[in-house]
């Protein structure tokens, strides 16, 4: 009596497999087909020299979860430079940006990226690379604003007066003062002598007279 059971079940376990492997089948293509079969491209610039993109699907916009391969290659205006082709990588803490390793020259590049997995896209842009000097000049100090110092409220003392000139005649001394004395004395003195002189000679004179 098993036997017929075991019979029974087999068909029916295979029937179902083939029903979910015809559900996944169907399900892979219309996932694909809600992102779209391209991916859009948008070379953003520059970033110190790194070239930077967006890179998200070409239908809604979603960011690529999926590793993106996709080449970088740079072309100088007149031809005669030509750098890559470099590859892309994840920028750090971004979901849609992703940019090179390697670094561009100062100068402008025509830059052409193309993806080739998770699907094709395709971008182009011109970028300039200025130069940028390595040792900046040193910024000048700013001059501190000096305060004045407030005026003095205390009256100033008035200048002490010029002392007077002296007088260009000098003062006799105490000596030419003497001096002048012993003179005077002297000539006092003879003026005594000589009038005493003349008196005596009067009365000599007078006392003959009277005589004869």
């Amino acid at each position: 009596m098993r036997t017929p059971h075991a019979f029974r079940a087999g068909p029916g376990l295979g029937l179902l497999t083939g029903i979910l492997a015809l559900v996944l089948a169907l399900a892979a293509p219309t996932t694909a087909r809600a992102h779209g079969d391209t991916v859009k491209v948008v070379v953003t610039g520059q970033r110190d020299g790194h070239v930077t993109t967006e890179i998200t699907w070409e239908n809604d916009g979603d960011a690529v979860d999926e590793t993106v391969a996709a080449t970088v290659n740079a072309t100088s205006p007149d031809g005669s430079r030509s750098l890559g082709p470099w590859p892309l990588v994840r920028d750090p803490g971004t979901r849609t940006g992703w940019s090179t390793a390697e670094v561009l020259a100062p100068g402008t590049w025509k830059v052409t990226v193309d993806v080739g997995f998770p699907s094709l896209g395709h971008a182009e842009a011109q970028i300039s690379v200025p130069v940028i000097d390595p040792s900046p000049p040193a910024p000048r100090p700013t001059p501190t604003p000096t305060t004045p110092a407030p005026p003095s409220t205390t009256p100033s003392a008035p200048a002490p007066p010029a002392p007077a000139p002296s007088s260009a005649s000098p003062s006799p001394s105490p000596a030419g003062h003497g001096a002048a004395r012993a003179v005077g004395w002297t000539l006092a003195g003879l003026a005594a002598i000589v009038l005493a002189g003349a008196t005596a000679g009067m009365l000599v004179r007078r006392a003959r007279v009277r005589r004869r």
